[in-house]
């Protein structure tokens, strides 16, 4: 699987480290930056810009980190098309794909450490969507599908 990986200037060590070990898994990791902990980015334009690469079809799903994990999946979840959600612990990482069929996971790294957000994206990578077997998942998905395309310009 083709993973894309984008961050502000706060996320770029935890993206790093979340990059390599999913290498280590196998996945094909694709960084769309930002490389600097050094130099300020603001998070809604790397959210926007992983969330495009998403929808293109240049990646299967996505990775995103900003201070808390807030901002930056508030930004890709502007895109039509996005379901990302801003995780801090394996279970809900897990449910977001299951129940919600997430393509992006997003965390913050002032909040979780490297270890517990290696087990938030291991969570989400492991996890299937179950909406093809369950007809609730599929119309809530729908559901806000629809949200989504009512109030799209």
């Amino acid at each position: 699987m083709r993973v894309g990986f984008g961050c502000d200037h706060s996320g770029v060590d935890l993206k790093n480290k979340l990059i390599e070990h999913l290498k280590n898994k196998g996945y094909d990791c694709v960084d769309y930056g930002t490389y600097a902990p050094d130099v300020p980015v603001d998070y809604p334009i790397k959210g926007e810009e992983v969330a495009q690469a998403l929808l293109k079809g240049d990646v299967e799903k996505a990775v995103l980190i900003c201070g808390t994990g807030i901002g930056i999946s508030l930004a890709a979840n502007k895109v039509p098309g996005i379901r990302a959600a801003v995780c801090s612990e394996p279970y809900s990482a897990k449910m977001s794909v299951e129940h919600n069929d997430a393509n992006i996971i997003a965390m913050g790294a002032r909040v979780v450490g490297d270890e517990l957000a290696k087990t938030i994206v291991d969570a989400f990578f492991d996890a299937e969507y179950q909406g093809k077997e369950n007809e609730r998942h599929r119309r809530r998905v729908g559901l806000i599908t629809e949200i989504e395309r009512k109030h799209s310009r």
